[in-house]
């Protein structure tokens, strides 16, 4: 429910900002067409325009942002909705204030004003923290600070409804000012001052500070210019105003450098593609056997792999691994321990073996402490043995003709590849009888994870390949696959899946 909420949250804001938008503009048409109601908001005139066209502006600005991902995305959108809030609320108390029997109104649409102002500044300098990359000990200091100061101010005007501490709402309806509300102005200009110092100390490019900047120094200028004449809606205009502008110049520096590193992971992704087995029937002479393999990463890289090929005439190798992490370093190492395991196994010694020479040449190129559990098969094919060994990978499931179904093989383990020099592997051999098949896959198919926390495990993996067990390789990964993405339903890919079969059809 969380999750779905999460990912629900655009689209509600957009929602929000759409309907303050369309409310404003109801309102003031209302307001209009009453010849006393327009009178009286004659003053106004000019701040509603401005309110109105602000929320319109921000529903077109949520818009646009929607797609951005990141914190930074998510608190540029909260910042956006508090502007939208302000506009609104704002609008709603040119139509009651003045009216005496409307004081209460009055009152709760200054205090939401004023209350939205304080979340506002929060979420800028969030939203600066995250954008700009700030540290050190000032930030350390203002990210306990400014919500201590919040808290506290939004005591103080939360108090004005008891008694006039900051303000207070005249007989006549009227917005007047108290003794102490120069208390106000303490977390504006405290949260203003750090944030403006932050930023200036931060590493990130100049536009990209100054464009930060113009929320703090734009609606001081238009105060000085107009001395708070035009009242409220202005400031936030010029609110909106940096808004655009920090989304034009910071969301578009970062969108280009993010569609550059994009443009590079999918060539990391081609890259790596092409490095495993992807044309089937992958050998269309043999007839001894059939076979269907299908990686699927989490990321736009993995760090899984599978081969499979000719060692000589009458034997068939097969490697199926998962190096640990995943993402780009584990690519990298993927396509290391597959060039190094591909080079020993094609060289006709025994799987153990293959292991071993494997195990030694990574160690000594490891310098990421990273590893790799892998799973070797070499099938004769004249007579159905397949000599198999194993480095910590998962247990294979074998089918057998005369049962008709899958079932799961706990092998004997080696230790993982790339960990400790000096292992020796041991191997065990099985055999293979006409249509006997042999699925080897990696721990992404059962710790696949459904929004519950819990894990599609062996047991449902073997009940997977049991739906149609007499079927050939590749409608049995179709069939595994369909059954993972039923159970994990809307919950993200959490680990690479990779599945082998081998199908025996006999000399």
């Amino acid at each position: 429910m969380i999750k779905k909420l999460k990912r629900n949250v655009p689209v509600l804001g957009l929602v929000f900002t759409t309907a303050s938008a369309l409310l404003s503009l109801l309102f003031s048409t209302v307001g209009y067409l009453d010849s006393t109601t327009y009178a009286r908001m004659q003053p106004y005139l000019f701040d509603c325009g401005v309110d109105n066209m602000g929320v319109l502006v921000c529903a077109a600005l949520f818009f646009g942002c929607m797609k951005q991902e990141g914190d930074g995305g998510r608190t540029f959108r909260a910042l956006i909705d508090m502007v939208s809030a302000c506009f609104f609320v704002n609008l709603l108390m040119y139509f009651v204030i003045g009216v005496p029997e409307l004081r209460i109104a009055t009152l709760i649409c200054i205090l939401l004003s004023k209350l939205i102002d304080l979340v506002m500044i929060l979420f800028f300098y969030r939203y600066v923290k995250l954008t700009l990359n700030l540290q050190g000990k000032l930030t350390t200091w203002a990210d306990k600070g400014i919500p201590i100061l919040m808290g506290l101010e939004i005591l103080v005007i939360l108090s004005n409804i008891f008694f006039p501490v900051t303000f207070q709402i005249d007989a006549n309806g009227m917005y007047q000012p108290a003794g102490a509300s120069w208390a106000e102005d303490i977390y504006l200009i405290v949260a203003s001052l750090v944030t403006t110092i932050l930023v200036i100390r931060s590493d990130s490019p100049r536009n990209q500070k100054a464009a930060a900047l113009t929320f703090v120094f734009l609606p001081l200028v238009n105060y000085a210019l107009v001395m708070g004449t035009f009242g409220n809606a202005s400031q936030y205009g010029m609110v909106l105003m940096s808004l655009i502008i920090m989304y034009c110049i910071i969301f578009n520096d970062k969108s280009t450098k993010l569609a550059s590193t994009e443009t590079e992971l999918n060539m990391a992704t081609q890259i790596q593609a092409s490095m495993l087995p992807s044309i089937f029937p992958a050998f269309p002479t043999r007839d001894e056997f059939d076979l269907y393999a299908k990686m699927d990463p989490a990321k736009e890289v993995g760090g899984d792999f599978y081969d499979f090929f000719m060692i000589d005439n009458d034997h068939l190798g097969v490697v199926i691994a998962d190096v640990s992490g995943k993402g780009v370093p584990a690519a990298l190492f993927m396509m290391i321990s597959k060039t190094i395991v591909q080079n020993y196994a094609t060289l006709g010694i025994s799987p153990a073996e293959t292991l071993t020479k494997a195990n030694e040449a990574l160690c000594a190129q490891n310098k990421m402490d990273m590893f790799v559990t892998v799973w070797v098969g070499v099938l004769e094919l004249s007579t159905g043995k397949m000599t198999c060994s194993s480095a910590g990978h998962e247990y294979p499931v074998i089918y057998r003709k005369e049962s008709g179904k899958f079932e799961l093989l706990k092998d004997k383990h080696g230790l993982v590849l790339g960990v400790m020099e000096g292992i020796r592997y041991r191997e065990y051999e099985l055999q293979l009888g006409k249509d006997d098949k042999i699925f080897v896959y990696t721990d992404g198919v059962p710790e696949a994870t459904n929004a519950s926390g819990e894990l599609f495990g062996f047991d449902r993996t073997v009940e997977a390949l049991n739906i149609d067990a007499q079927a050939n390789p590749k409608e049995i990964l179709r069939i595994v696959r369909e059954s993972v993405d039923a159970f994990v339903g809307e919950a993200e890919q959490f680990d690479d899946l990779t599945m082998v079969c081998v199908e025996y059809r006999g000399a």
